[in-house]
Formats: C-alpha cells, structure tokens, sequence
C-alpha cells in the first residue's frame, strides 16, 4: 500500500504509433512511442466519497459519487466508467476528491488524448482507495483499456493504454499472448501536426476493421489455418479467387503494414539508429495508409509534403485517421519542420519521447 496523501498530481502522456497503424485490433504487432504532451489531473482529498471534476479545457464540471455504481450520462463517460470498472474490480473509497484536469494533447486528434485521460484517472483514483494501490503500468493499461474500450463496446484495440501508461517506445505483440517489449532507441525530435479537421474514430475504425476482419473469416473458412500473422503476398495472390479486388488490397496493404512494423523493429535495434531509414520506413508506411486504407486526407498530405520539403525524414498519419493529427521525423531540424507546418495550416508541436504515467513531483514538474 501507498501512503495516506492530501493533494495528488497525476500525469500520462499522449503517443504517436510509429508503426502498425490499424493492426494492433487485428492483433498484429505494433510500435507506439509516448510524447511529451500530457493530461494532468490535480486534487486536493476530501472526507467523503465524492469526485469534483473541473475541466477548464473543455469547460466542463462534472461531480459524482465513487461509493456505488453509476450511470452514464455522456456517450464516452470515461470518468464515470472508470469508477465502475475500479469497483467491479473490489476497490472501494472512503474518501473523495476535488480535481482540475488539464492537458496539452490535442483533443480528438489521434494522439490518445482519452486514452491519456482515462490512464491519469485510474492511476489517481487506485492511489486514493482504500486500498492505496500504486499499479503496475501492466495493470493500469488492463483498466484503462477495459474502461474506455470493453465499456462501451468500442472498436480500438490495447495499444493507446499500454503505451501511455508505460511509456518511451514499446513494442507489443498480442500473440499468442500479449507482450509488452521496451525499447531503449535514442531518437531525436518528432513535430506533431493538428490538421484541424475532426475526425470520427468509431466510424473510420469500423469501416477498416470490418472489412479487413470479414476478409480474414472467409479466407479462414475456405483455407483452415488462415493467419494474418503468417500469411505473405504470395499466399494473398494465390487466395485472391475468394475474394473481392477491395479484399484483396485491403489485406495485402494489411501484410505490408505488418512487414514494415518488422522492419521499423530491426532498425530501432541498431546501435547508431539509422536516422534516414527510420524516416523512409514512415513514409513507406504511410503510402500504404493513403492509398491501400485509405484513412489519410488531402490536407494532411499537403502538411505532411510541406514538411518533408523543409527537411523532415519521412512521417506519417496518426492515428485512426480520416482527420487529426501527422507527425514527422525532424531529428536535426525540427523548428524548419514545425515552420512549414504552420504555413501549410497545421499547428505544430515539438515533441520527445516522454515517460509513461506518473506521480507528478515537484522534481517531475520541473
């Protein structure tokens, strides 16, 4: 158990999935790294089992109780679910808080701004139970994912919350079981891009997983055995009589995201980091995001082209897409990139590789 605290200061950062965009719910291996942009939940305890929630970002306030389950009030109630999952899983609270929650994500961006906010939360309250619990980042993702995701009967997969909660660069695997792999690679700069356009996740997820997985099925049906995990392009070509020319993109686009996510591990293994070849493994992944998923836009094409121009080795679409957020490679120049950016109509940010969810100190602060 942790020690009894007064005021609690929470933090997770958002993330960028380097490689394996629209796999990891396919169970396919997948490269997410976390930014140095966060949510911040901040509270001072209270004597009773009641959550204040200030949301000045979003000019919000929310208050409930964290002795009983609740009902949902809002589409995504994530606070409110996260309290019902903690319960379910025999967390009890005497004491409540008051709490402001802040953040520098990009909000519906692609860069897991919920997934963060679900993460800070179930972090906080684990630590404020009676059981004063500080988790594992193991533990923390399984609630955050069975929070946001499992909830509400959500299409994402596991990634958003294991790579927020543990932060850097990791690398997960989810076959035949899940495993988590950190990676120690030195990379420099990434400039984030906010193209401004919304986008709607369920929908483009849907539409993309469905496909793919309806494809999966009746290969799996006609031929037993059957893997995206395996199967190659050639196995694809010869397959191709079951299936629609759509299919057979979609899961040949599929294999080579998955190839690339390979690849992209190889060369972050590699003591110096070939710089150029990370940037041109992006590109690569996102030539096939564009044109085979067909989840990227002509505005973030014309971002993405401004600042591979100024410099930037290669980047990609993030996220579900269909809107959001882009980002770059820009290791030795990354304000040039940001610059262009902003002159193509994104909002920039530069950012690191950030550490996962933590207590936030006074020496993490500063």
């Amino acid at each position: 158990m942790t020690p009894p605290v007064d005021r609690l200061r929470i933090s997770t950062p958002g993330r960028v999935c380097l490689f394996g965009e629209h796999q990891d719910y396919l169970l396919l291996p997948v490269v997410p790294c976390a930014i140095s942009l966060r949510i911040t939940i901040e509270g001072v305890l209270r004597n009773e089992p009641m959550a204040n929630m200030d949301l000045p970002d979003i000019g919000a306030r929310q208050s409930f109780s964290l002795a009983a389950p609740l009902m949902y009030g809002l589409e995504r109630d994530y606070l409110r679910s996260s309290v019902n999952v903690l319960l379910r899983h025999g967390y009890t609270f005497s004491r409540g808080c008051d709490c402001t929650v802040h953040g520098t994500i990009p909000i519906n961006s692609g860069t897991s701004s919920s997934s963060a906010l679900v993460i800070t939360w179930i972090n906080f309250l684990t630590r404020i139970s009676d059981q004063s619990c500080a988790l594992s980042a193991d533990e923390v993702a399984r609630l955050g994912h069975e929070a946001e995701v499992l909830e509400f009967g959500e299409p994402g997969g596991m990634m958003d919350h294991f790579s927020t909660s543990y932060g850097g660069i990791i690398a997960i695997e989810f076959l035949p079981s899940l495993r988590v792999e950190e990676i120690n690679a030195d990379l420099g700069a990434f400039v984030l891009g906010d193209s401004g356009e919304p986008k709607d996740t369920k929908d483009i997820l849907t539409r993309v997983k469905e496909k793919v997985l309806r494809a999966t099925r009746h290969l799996a049906e006609r031929h037993p055995g059957f893997s995206l995990l395996s199967a190659n392009e050639s196995l694809i070509d010869q397959l191709a009589g079951d299936l629609a020319p759509a299919e057979r993109e979609l899961l040949l686009g599929t294999i080579r995201n998955r190839d690339l996510t390979k690849e992209a591990r190889r060369v972050l293994a590699r003591k110096p980091i070939d710089h150029r070849q990370l940037g041109r493994l992006l590109g690569e992944h996102q030539s096939v995001l564009q044109k085979v998923l067909r989840i990227s836009t002509q505005r973030i094409d014309s971002i993405l082209r401004s600042a591979l121009d100024a410099g930037a080795y290669g980047g990609k679409i993030n996220g579900s897409g269909g809107g959001g957020c882009m980002f770059v490679y820009a290791p030795e120049d990354p304000e040039s990139a940001a610059r262009a950016i902003a002159r193509a109509g994104g909002k920039p940010y530069i950012v690191r590789v950030a550490e996962g969810t933590r207590e936030e100190t006074q020496e993490t602060v500063l």
